[in-house]
């Protein structure tokens, strides 16, 4: 437990797959946001050149990234992860292990790997986590049933509603 944070209520998220006839069950301990973030990173005590990526997936636990190189299952990155937090451009940086990854995606030519956070600052972890609590805002507010009309009354209109 990181002392003087704000954490998610942990709850596991059941995702079941039928291809192949069999059941991929998937255990997730902390929710999940689809997002498209600009990202550096670099091997740790290694090649301290940085390489760009794009998150499309984020929560408190890692994020699903897309790389142009391939990487080893198990090795440790350092990672830097941007963002606009709605008060300006903002980044973490973290230490991650790369958990799985995907083979070359054929029409882009990128590749999917799986990262862990194994080490990140107590400030960038609360940056980290006040920016998926504003995911689940927006979310909640995107896919709220508010009439048209209220949204109108607010000075809203339907097409300043936040895309995730």
């Amino acid at each position: 437990m990181v002392p003087n944070s704000i954490r998610f209520e942990r709850f596991t998220v059941f995702h079941t797959s039928t291809s192949g006839g069999g059941h991929d069950f998937e255990r997730r301990k902390h929710p999940r946001f689809s997002v498209d973030l600009p990202v550096e990173y670099w091997q740790v005590n290694r090649n301290p050149k940085n390489h760009s990526g794009r998150a499309f997936d984020v929560s408190e636990g890692g994020l699903l990234l897309y790389i142009s190189d391939e990487i080893a299952i198990g090795q440790h990155l350092r990672i830097r992860l941007f963002f606009d937090s709605g008060q300006g451009l903002k980044s973490i940086e973290a230490n991650v292990q790369v958990l799985w990854k995907d083979f070359r995606l054929e029409k882009d030519g990128f590749y999917r790997v799986g990262l862990k956070f194994v080490d990140i600052s107590l400030e960038d972890l609360q940056k980290l986590q006040s920016f998926l609590i504003n995911l689940m805002k927006v979310k909640s507010y995107s896919d709220s049933t508010i009439p048209t009309r209220l949204l109108s009354a607010l000075g809203i209109s339907g097409g300043d509603k936040p895309r995730i």
